[in-house]
């Protein structure tokens, strides 16, 4: 079977309110579930490509912040 993850959560997130993608992030933190881990990178990739550099140098920024803080 050949199966593409970016695919399949693209065709299930089509369309979705921004209730909707809330609600699918909070869940797949709260399960805290490795296998779920792929999903959140999609929806990282999604938003990454439709940032501008200075969009991308804030969320760098505020990933750098946070795993400083993790530590």
């Amino acid at each position: 079977m050949d199966f593409q993850i970016r695919d399949a959560i693209k065709a299930n997130m089509t369309n979705n309110s921004s209730s909707d993608v809330r609600s699918v992030i909070d869940d797949a933190i709260a399960r805290g579930e490795e296998h779920l881990l792929p999903g959140l990178g999609v929806f990282f990739e999604q938003l990454w490509q439709r940032a501008d550099d200075k969009e991308k140098q804030e969320m760098t920024s505020e990933l750098a912040q946070a795993f400083a803080k993790a530590q």
